[in-house]
């Protein structure tokens, strides 16, 4: 019964690494910065501060994932 392989930490280590979800976060913020400069729509300008904030909380967490 030792022969089995342990998967999990592998799994987990393969979808949570630190640089694509730091680039995805990255892309967050910057949407929010294209969204608080762009003059056509308000409902647009309305919410950019709420994804720039969503960003930089994801940017803060994911930096605490391995590498």
């Amino acid at each position: 019964m030792t022969d089995t392989p342990n998967v999990a930490p592998r799994t987990w280590t393969r979808w949570f690494r630190r640089g694509p979800w730091e680039n995805a976060a990255m892309a967050v913020i910057g949407l929010g910065i294209v969204m608080l400069t762009q003059p056509f729509s308000l409902d647009v300008y309305s919410y950019s501060f709420a994804t720039i904030l969503g960003g930089t909380v994801a940017f803060m967490l994911v930096s605490h994932f391995p590498n």
